[in-house]
């Protein structure tokens, strides 16, 4: 790994929400049931950028390639970037008369539910000026939906040398696609969920050995396996606020250390690190501070800029 690796730029692929989290609920919602909610929060959302956010946070260059919410909404997510860092050039608004693209989160007793509406695919085809950065050295996919809608991601930044890695994101219908397995086996590193990993094994989905495959687990911590290793940490005793981006937050950390020239053991530390960070509020990046390495944790400092 170069020595400069720490400066080096990612770009994250995906799925741009606007998320509406309702939080406090006394109960999950039950059919002909109004339900009050303690609190409503507005932001941005979506797995790439949540995970960008985190990088951002810990001073790495990232760029988000995505397109906005429609408006009203493409607004709320735009200021809230603006204040991330986060390199925004490559996000495009949506066509003309396209519905918002937003998630309810209902939480609840620490853990969430979502209502999502999702609308044409993550980006255009001809939105591809990004993979002409000088500096950029590794492309995150915010889903496993949008590598199986454009697998050209993976391929045209491969061509250009880029590591690639994957995130899940839980979808049943892509999960029973043909092809699963190749298309992972082209990741450097594919980030499930337990649950996630358990549903592509019942679908036939293969999970190669040559791939880093990091299963988060929650409250019960983080496995990484690789060429026939198993690496596991245990979860950070926190509060938990909202779970809301746990694992994209996790996923930041994860590969800031791996780009740095982290083992896998070290990667889980800070991904877990981050993970614990991002329960301890509302919404997946709302509010995010500067997160400063510090002695192998992670400390909050002033707010990033």
């Amino acid at each position: 790994m170069r020595s400069d690796a720490g400066k080096r730029r990612v770009v994250c692929v995906g799925r741009l929400y606007c998320d509406l989290i309702f939080n406090g609920l006394p109960h999950m919602p039950r059919l002909g049931e109004e339900l009050f909610a303690e609190g409503l929060t507005l932001a941005a959302g979506g797995g790439c950028y949540i995970t960008a956010a985190y990088l951002a946070a810990l001073g790495r260059p990232v760029s988000l390639v995505a397109s906005l919410p429609a408006e009203p909404f493409g607004t709320v997510v735009a200021a809230e970037m603006a204040e991330t860092g986060i390199d925004s050039r490559f996000c495009r608004p949506p066509p003309a008369g396209t519905d918002p693209q937003m998630t309810v989160a209902l939480v609840h007793g620490g853990d969430r539910a979502f209502v999502t509406r999702r609308v044409g695919p993550a980006i255009g085809e001809d939105n591809r000026a990004w993979l002409d950065e000088p500096d950029a050295v590794h492309l995150h996919i915010g889903e496993l939906a949008t590598l199986v809608e454009q697998p050209w991601l993976a391929r045209e930044a491969r061509a250009r040398g880029m590591t690639v890695s994957l995130d899940c994101s839980w979808d049943d219908a892509v999960f029973r696609e043909g092809g699963l397995s190749d298309l992972i086996a082209g990741m450097d590193v594919f980030l499930p969920n337990e649950a996630e990993a358990e549903r592509l094994k019942e679908c036939g989905v293969s999970l190669p050995a040559s791939v880093i495959t990091v299963v988060k687990k929650g409250a019960e911590g983080a496995e990484a396996h690789h060429a026939g290793r198993c690496d596991s940490r245990a979860a950070r005793s926190v509060k938990v606020v909202d779970t809301t981006g746990a694992g994209d937050a996790f996923n930041a950390g994860f590969l800031n250390a791996w780009l740095n020239g982290a083992l896998p053991a070290e990667c889980l530390e800070t991904g877990i690190a981050c993970g614990a960070i991002a329960v301890g509020h509302v919404g997946g990046a709302t509010g995010l501070l500067t997160l400063n390495m510090s002695k192998g944790t992670l400390d909050t400092a002033a707010p990033a800029s």
